[in-house]
């Protein structure tokens, strides 16, 4: 159980008389890229703000490193489906921020900064504010931002879901090779089973609400992946029947 980075045990959700999440239990290796998929409407955004606690759950509970989750203790990264940059500040204002809420010191705020600036190709825009940049832009800026903190957990709620196709598959690769160079743990959401196939090393599929795990599938698909590979679409083929049939 070293090894185990998450555990998420019976975790049920109500809302009233709702029944939206109904007795979770899944676990996610330390390093491990944790893709979970299901219908639409199923709960994926519940589901991932119970781990953080944003929704209390109404039973189970959510373990990191064995412990309860706790944010002020933890280090937990989010990253939402709406842009979240702040307009006020510029691209390397917004990237600090969260060393700056944390009053981690200036010479390392700059350190991580300039780490995730280069990683991200952003070197040449740091003094941009938000309203200068494109969408691909505005979308590194929150990676970096998430990954400057060195968090220990990274939860991603369909992040790239606004974004055309060519912006969506470059910047998959961005979060692909930052995931590969830090070791990050990164549960991701998204409804676009041909990115889980993509990004993953295990997916996680949900059924309708009440929603439960219907399967967790371990992704052998070596990288790089290409979507044109008759390995790749056989992969995607099988996540699809396991989201179709109910």
């Amino acid at each position: 159980m070293d090894n185990i980075k998450v555990s998420v045990k019976n975790m049920t959700k109500k809302f009233g008389d709702l029944l939206v999440l109904d007795d979770v239990s899944f676990d996610v290796r330390k390093g491990e890229f944790l893709c979970v998929v299901g219908p639409t409407g199923c709960g994926k955004t519940t589901f991932l703000n119970c781990i953080t606690k944003l929704y209390e759950p109404t039973a189970g509970e959510i373990l990191i490193d064995g412990e309860p989750v706790n944010l002020r203790k933890h280090n937990v990264s989010y990253i939402f489906q709406e842009y979240s940059t702040m307009p006020w500040l510029n691209v390397e204002e917004n990237i600090a921020f969260g060393l700056n809420i944390k009053h981690r010191p200036e010479s390392e705020v700059k350190q991580a900064v300039d780490e995730v600036i280069e990683m991200v190709g952003l070197q040449n825009f740091r003094k941009h504010y938000p309203n200068q940049l494109s969408a691909s832009m505005l979308q590194r800026v929150v990676i970096a931002r998430a990954f400057a903190t060195k968090p220990e957990l990274l939860l991603m709620d369909e992040p790239y879901g606004q974004l055309d196709i060519e912006l969506r598959f470059k910047l998959e690769d961005e979060l692909i090779n930052i995931w590969e160079k830090l070791g990050t743990t990164i549960i991701f959401i998204t409804h676009n089973i041909e990115e889980a196939v993509y990004i993953s090393e295990d997916i996680l599929v949900l059924t309708n609400k009440p929603t439960k795990i219907k399967e967790r599938m371990h992704n052998p698909l070596p990288r790089p992946r290409c979507v044109t590979d008759l390995d790749f679409i056989e992969v995607r083929e099988r996540v699809t029947d396991l989201i179709k049939w109910w």
